[in-house]
């Protein structure tokens, strides 16, 4: 609690037992020192130290028990939104220091950074057709648990990568299929990761594989490219939507003007995701804030195909970072739905689309620091070229 400039961090009473399940507690005192000379008191003391308080203002829990105890506490309904009043202006306040980050922080985002590059690595090395996705799975988390670190999320790693958050990993891997592996690591400070990469399991490309992954880097390209300070968010969303429209109607999936493709939802049949969202001390930061964090004031989130889903739209400022990670994703429930191919008749081939649907799913994400001049990719030493990727995946 921050009150009168004193901090006090409250810790839950020690119960007898726990040091028979959890070892020998932690001296509160330890922890106080180590933050700085922050007074801790007992958690149950919380109660009388605001007592009859009406100034005190929260930020919601992200789970609704907690949030029950923050309701009795302070003897008001606290949801998890929209926040108004005092707890909206700390929740204004906590988003502006949390927006960008400083040296130390961005020191931690790096380390995040390299260790997701070696559970990468050891992904794309452990890959063979005949074995579960859970082995490359396995693989690519041990890396991180052997540094101390965790997952920043749950790993995705399949053959289905038309399901965006696919956490099974049960499957075979086919020689014909991508594997698309998207996994992150989050340091033991709490800083998070968080990469996709689509690799071959067969250890090549195949024609109709190279044809759509290369639309996708090209589109993630031009994204990163686009990053600098003062650009809007969205407005790098839809450079990489067009450059996907574009590179589709050269495959001769989309047709007609690109452009239109991008701006009349088709091209979002295929992309239906935002272009990233905020990185740090979450993997979706300030998220449970909803897009109060995302969204700078003044804007809304659209209810357009191909922004609905948009995590994010402000101007980028230097110090803070974001995920690039643009897709091309054939669903079957979308591109086989009879309403949907009636919408977008003449303006996809559907004959020369099935020639790719066995692909399923392609992204390809890197996690970018606002520098002063552009882009700096944290997770540049992570392969993305195809014939980089491919030469991982040919050593033993």
């Amino acid at each position: 609690m921050f009150d009168a400039g004193e901090v006090t961090l409250y810790l839950p009473p020690e119960i007898p037992d726990d040091a028979l399940w959890s070892g020998p507690p932690v001296d509160a005192s330890a922890i106080g020192a180590a933050l700085g000379g922050v007074r801790v008191a007992s958690l149950d003391a919380l109660g009388d130290a605001l007592a009859g308080r009406r100034d005190i203002a929260t930020l919601p829990a992200p789970d609704a028990e907690t949030r029950s105890q923050q309701s009795t506490l302070l003897g008001r309904p606290i949801t998890s939104a929209p926040l108004a009043g005092p707890d909206g202006a700390l929740a204004d306040a906590v988003i502006q220091l949390r927006l960008r980050h400083d040296d130390a922080a961005v020191a931690e985002l790096r380390l995040a950074a390299e260790i997701t590059a070696l559970a990468h690595h050891a992904g794309m090395r452990a890959t063979m057709p005949g074995i579960r996705e859970s082995a490359v799975r396995a693989a690519m988390e041990a890396p991180l648990t052997e540094l101390g670190c965790a997952t920043a999320y749950g790993s995705i790693v399949t053959v289905h990568g038309e399901i965006l958050h696919n956490e099974s990993h049960h499957n075979l891997l086919e020689a014909d299929d991508l594997l698309l592996a998207d996994v992150g690591a989050e340091t033991p400070g709490g800083w998070a990761g968080d990469v996709t990469r689509t690799w071959p399991v067969s250890g090549t490309y195949s024609s109709a594989q190279a044809d759509v992954y290369d639309v996708v880097l090209t589109a993630q390209r031009h994204a990163i490219a686009a990053v600098r300070p003062g650009a809007r968010y969205r407005d790098i969303h839809m450079v990489a939507l067009r450059s996907l429209a574009a590179g589709l109607r050269d495959l001769g999936v989309l047709l007609g003007d690109p452009v239109e493709r991008a701006h009349d939802g088709t091209a979002a049949l295929l992309f239906p995701h935002g272009v990233g969202h905020l990185l740090g001390l979450d993997v979706h930061d300030m998220e449970d804030l909803g897009d109060r964090a995302g969204y700078a004031p003044g804007r809304d989130r659209s209810a357009e195909p191909g922004l609905k889903y948009l995590r994010l739209d402000r101007d980028l400022a230097a110090g803070m970072v974001v995920t690039i990670e643009p897709g091309i994703y054939f669903v079957p429930a979308l591109i086989d739905d009879p309403d949907v191919r009636r919408r977008t008749a003449g303006r996809v081939d559907w004959a020369r689309l099935d020639v790719y649907r066995r692909i399923r799913g392609i992204r390809i994400e890197d996690d970018v620091l606002v520098s002063a001049t552009g882009a700096d990719v944290l997770t540049a030493a992570i392969p993305k070229e195809r014939n980089k990727i491919e030469t991982v995946l040919a050593r033993p």
